[in-house]
């Protein structure tokens, strides 16, 4: 069961996906808005900018075409001759070609003010301004009626210039001013939503504003305005001829707007070196007027690409978490011993795939884990029988050994004797039984150096011939007892080996101990066979009896520590540790020890092998013969027996008795060193 708070790795794999996706659709929409707001904005400010100079240019040309065309007209016989009729005639004929900027022409009198022919009534448009200019022309602007004058209408956002040329007749006398007005700028009402020309904002460099969209503001100076430091701003960067691109505020309509401009050469006629900043001014809002749509497709594409991946997160979760869940499933019912069930394969992810393939193997080594576990413990539930059979039959293996060499010695010792000869005969017992109660303790410190790994051997070359000459000597003598034949190879060439020469005694002796211990009746043959490889050469010693024999199924287990096998183990005796012992040694010195049985009541056959060596490694001749002069000393000690020793431990106790126990001991000693 899912703990608390937990979540399913379908579900954390759609959230995940989609808190990947919609922050990066979203951060990548409001980008795009703002990219494409940018954009506008530049385009607007691209366009407003051309749209100021084409107007600059419009006014620079219209100027220039109506002071050329005055001056002409002013140069002309029947301005300055002509009868009045002629020259209102004239001047009819000039206002129809003059372009349409021209609004009125009238012909005045400079010192009487009077009107000698007019294209727009009788009321005067302006006079002749001194000092002339050296062209002959004088310009001024005409601003158009103050708040509350009277005949003042809503004009439209218009600029109009007053160009003024004195007439003078063929003496140089000034008889006439010739006087044009006309517009040269002229916008009537609010621009198309999304057109980009915008308003016209005409400032001169002092700052008087000679045309805006508000008409109220014509005439005054941008120091009194709301947004005089923006407009300045503007104005000193038209003057100085850099680019300012800026959003301000008319603080009285409260709009924000963007402005284009540029500065054209003023064409009044004070101030030749002046110049006009021509501004074009359009709100930000139409500036920005496709800005709308595109927010809207953005919202739209948003809500699409969203709900795209909703969908397709969905899809990827199942299409991911399937095989996941599948091999969840296939866990969860192991413990259901649903062990028929196959686990998920063909998987469209390669690396499902393998986690299954993994997951298999693993199943198959955990079921192979659990066989050798039970296995394992069914071994140590048989250890530890095999333990408490093996601690009994140890504590009789002691208990009788140091029971006899208790009683044996009480009887010496109280004087309970009737004569020396059973003295002799008792102490022979202790004798046995510490020979016997010697060697269990030796086997048992030998397999507690094997399981501590501190059992050690010492190699040298060896004729193996030799110790097998030794130990059938010491073992003759009890085969004879039991009644047994004792067939032996005949030893007449050099076997050499590489091997610890007490260690291989040792188990030669265990060796044949058992098969003389195992075997009632019949025979024990001793032989040596030589086999040759191609890479190296062996020695195969085999002892053969005709005992009990041993189940095959039972043969691997001799070689365990504490293990006795068979119905008529404890008739025996023993602790089961010798053969345990004896392969030990034969793998710390290069060889094996096996066992061949075809059953209960049919033999055995004990085979140890050792690889062979060089002969030029042995000793030489002299040595080999002391060697042999050796061996049968030992072997002769061992015949003597126990008779011999008995004796030389009476003749001390006679002679010594103070070093009774010490002369018994070493007597103990040396016969265990003598058999083996």
């Amino acid at each position: 069961m899912a703990k608390p708070r937990q979540s399913s790795f379908r579900r954390i794999l759609v959230s995940k996906i989609l808190l990947l996706l919609v922050p990066v659709l979203l951060i990548g929409e409001i980008v795009a808005y703002k990219k494409a707001r940018s954009s506008l904005l530049e385009t607007a400010r691209q366009n407003l900018t051309e749209s100021a100079i084409i107007k600059g240019e419009k006014i620079v040309e219209t100027s220039a075409a109506l002071k050329a065309n005055l001056l002409s007209a002013s140069q002309t016989t029947v301005i300055q001759s002509g009868s009045p009729t002629e020259v209102q005639r004239f001047l009819n004929q000039v206002a129809q070609r003059l372009p349409r900027q021209v609004e009125c022409i009238q012909l005045t009198e400079p010192e009487s003010g009077n009107i000698v022919a007019s294209t727009c009534g009788e009321q005067p448009i302006g006079e002749l301004k001194f000092p002339i200019p050296n062209d002959g022309i004088n310009v001024e602007a005409i601003l158009p009626p103050k708040l509350g004058t009277t005949g003042r209408k809503d004009l439209p956002n218009q600029l109009r210039l007053l160009l003024s040329s004195p007439i003078y007749d063929s003496i140089g006398y000034l008889r006439y001013a010739l006087i044009f007005r006309a517009t040269i700028l002229q916008e009537n009402g609010r621009t198309k939503p999304g057109s980009l020309t915008g308003s016209t904002m005409v400032i001169a460099d002092d700052g008087t504003v000679m045309a805006h969209p508000i008409a109220n503001r014509v005439g005054t100076n941008i120091k009194q305005h709301a947004d005089a430091s923006r407009l300045k701003q503007i104005l000193r960067a038209a003057l100085a001829g850099r680019k300012y691109f800026l959003h301000f505020f008319f603080e009285n309509e409260g709009e924000e707007l963007l402005a284009g401009y540029t500065a054209i050469p003023s064409p009044v006629t004070e101030g030749q070196e002046g110049k006009w900043v021509i501004i074009a001014v359009t709100e930000l809002d139409n500036a920005l007027y496709g800005l709308e749509g595109i927010k809207i497709i953005l919202i739209v594409l948003t809500l699409g690409l969203i709900g795209a991946s909703v969908l397709a997160s969905l899809y990827l979760a199942r299409y991911l978490a399937r095989p996941v869940e599948q091999l969840r499933d296939y866990a969860i019912n192991l413990h259901l011993n649903q062990s028929t069930e196959p686990i998920p394969h063909n998987f469209k992810i390669r690396e499902f795939n393998q986690l299954a393939q993994a997951l298999e193997q693993m199943v198959e080594r955990l079921k192979a884990w659990a066989e050798e576990l039970e296995i394992a413990w069914k071994e140590a539930k048989t250890a530890n029988q095999v333990k408490s059979q093996f601690l009994a039959t140890t504590s009789h293996e002691l208990r009788n050994p140091l029971h006899t060499i208790i009683n044996c010695v009480r009887l010496v010792r109280d004087g309970m004797c009737d004569d020396r000869e059973e003295e002799l005969e008792f102490l022979s017992r202790v004798d046995d039984a510490a020979i016997h109660l010697l060697g269990i303790i030796n086997d048992l410190l030998d397999i507690s150096k094997i399981e501590a790994g501190k059992l050690s051997v010492v190699l040298q070359p060896i004729d193996l011939r030799q110790i097998l000459k030794e130990v059938i000597n010491i073992q003759s003598v009890n085969v004879q007892q039991k009644g047994l034949q004792l067939n032996i190879p005949q030893l007449n060439e050099t076997i050499p080996v590489n091997a610890d020469t007490a260690k291989l005694k040792q188990v030669l002796i265990n060796v044949i101990g058992n098969a003389t211990k195992f075997t009632e009746q019949g025979s024990i043959t001793i032989s040596t066979e030589i086999q040759r490889r191609d890479d190296k050469s062996e020695v195969i010693i085999s002892v053969t009896d005709t005992g009990i024999g041993i189940d095959p199924v039972q043969q691997q287990k001799l070689f365990r520590p504490f293990v006795m096998v068979g119905s008529n183990s404890g008739k025996f005796g023993g602790t089961g540790l010798g053969l345990a012992i004896s392969r030990n040694l034969m793998e710390l010195m290069g060889g094996t020890i096996t066992l061949e049985s075809a059953g209960l009541d049919q033999g055995t056959t004990m085979k140890i092998t050792l690889p062979l060596i060089d002969g030029s490694q042995l000793p030489d001749a002299e040595g080999k013969k002391n060697l042999e002069n050796l061996s049968v000393s030992s072997g002769d000690q061992a015949v003597r027996g126990e008779k011999q020793a008995a004796e030389e431990v009476t003749l001390q106790k006679n002679r010594f008795p103070s070093t009774l126990n010490k002369e018994l001991k070493n007597s103990t000693l040396s016969m265990q060193n003598a058999k083996l």
